[in-house]
C-alpha cells in the first residue's frame, strides 16, 4: 500500500485520529428488507475503495534503539513482519493460508503481503490480501490486490477470496520491469498477474518485506482486526547475485506497536531455515 517516507515516531506523537466511519449501503426497499450477500459485498467494495484513496503504507518506524543481533528487532506503528536490507533486491516470494478476521463495530482493515521497498524509501511494489471490516456488524470481507506507489493507488482484483484459502505472492524485478503475482490455489478467479514499469531513479529496490499491515488512511491508522495468527511460510528472497530465505540477508524483525508502546501485532521467530515466521494480533488499536 502506497506511501509516505517512513515516519519515524518519537515517544510524545500526537495519537492518530480515529477513522471517519462510512455509510453502509444496503439497497433499495424497505428498512426491514433482507441484505442480501450481493449487495453486502457491493457495500463493503464501495466503502473498502473508499478508504483506500488515502492510504499510505511505507514503514512508520517508531524512533529507539535498534538491536544488533540477528535478527534486528525494530517496531513500527503500521507493519509486523520481517524486512531483508543491504541488497539490491530482484525477486521475495511467500506463501500463506488467509486468515479469518473477528470485526467488531468499528471499520478495521489488516492487510498481508510480499513486496520490495517501503522499510527505508519513499516507492512501494507489492501484493497480496486483504481482510475488511465495514462496522456496523457487517461480515468481514476479503480480496486480493497489488500496488506500485506511486505510479497508482491500491488495485483490489479478486472478490471471492475466503478465510482458509492458499495463497502464493511474489514479486520480482528485471531491470525496471516488475512481474507482480497473487495465485490463489483454492479459488484461482482470484488470482492475477501484472507486468508494471518503474525507473530506477523512483524505485530503489533497497529492501524486501513479508508484512501484516494495519494501513494509514488520511493521516491516520485504520483498526487492525483480530485476525488470530498470521503465518508467513515459504519465504524467499534474491538479491545481489544471491538468493535464499529471510534470514539469507541482513534481516529486521518488526513489531507493530501504538503510539504509547502497546503492541498491536507481534511477530514470532524465524524457524531453523529461516523462512516461516507467525505474526499474532494482539490489539486492535
Amino acid at each position: 500500500m502506497h506511501g509516505r517516507t517512513p515516519r519515524f515516531v518519537a515517544h510524545g506523537l500526537v495519537a492518530c485520529l480515529p477513522v471517519a466511519g462510512l455509510a453502509m449501503v444496503i439497497g433499495t426497499g424497505s428498512a426491514s428488507a433482507a441484505r442480501t450477500p450481493a449487495n453486502t459485498k457491493a457495500a463493503a467494495v464501495a466503502a473498502l475503495e473508499h478508504l483506500l484513496k488515502g492510504v499510505h503504507s511505507t514503514n512508520h518506524a517508531v524512533r529507539g534503539p535498534l538491536s544488533i543481533t540477528a535478527p534486528a528487532q525494530s517496531k513500527s506503528t503500521n507493519w509486523a513482519g520481517y524486512a531483508d536490507t543491504g541488497s539490491k533486491f530482484t525477486k521475495i516470494s511467500g506463501t500463506w493460508t488467509e486468515p479469518a478476521v473477528k470485526c467488531g463495530s468499528a471499520q478495521a482493515l489488516a492487510v498481508f503481503w510480499v513486496g520490495i521497498d517501503g522499510f527505508n524509501s519513499q516507492t512501494v511494489e507489492q501484493d497480496g490480501t486483504l481482510a475488511f471490516c465495514q462496522g456496523g456488524g457487517a461480515a468481514p470481507q476479503y480480496f486480493t490486490w497489488w500496488e506500485m506507489f506511486p505510479s497508482n493507488s491500491i488495485q483490489l482484483v479478486g472478490k471471492t477470496v475466503k478465510p482458509g484459502d492458499h495463497f502464493a505472492a511474489s514479486v520480482v524485478r528485471t531491470g525496471t520491469k516488475y512481474a507482480l503475482k497473487v495465485t490463489d490455489s483454492t479459488r484461482g478467479g482470484n488470482s492475477f498477474t501484472k507486468n508494471k514499469t518503474c525507473a530506477a531513479a523512483t524505485c530503489k529496490d533497497t529492501s524486501a518485506e513479508w508484512i501484516a499491515e494495519a494501513p494509514t488512511s488520511s493521516g491516520s491508522i485504520v483498526p487492525l482486526p483480530n485476525f488470530g495468527t498470521w503465518t508467513g511460510s515459504n519465504s524467499a528472497v534474491s538479491g545481489g547475485g544471491k538468493s535464499g530465505t529471510i534470514k539469507s540477508f541482513a534481516d529486521t524483525e518488526i513489531t507493530m506497536v501504538n503510539n504509547g508502546g502497546k503492541v498491536k501485532a507481534q511477530p514470532g521467530p524465524l524457524n531453523a531455515k529461516g523462512n516461516q515466521f507467525k505474526v499474532t494480533w494482539k490489539s486492535s488499536t
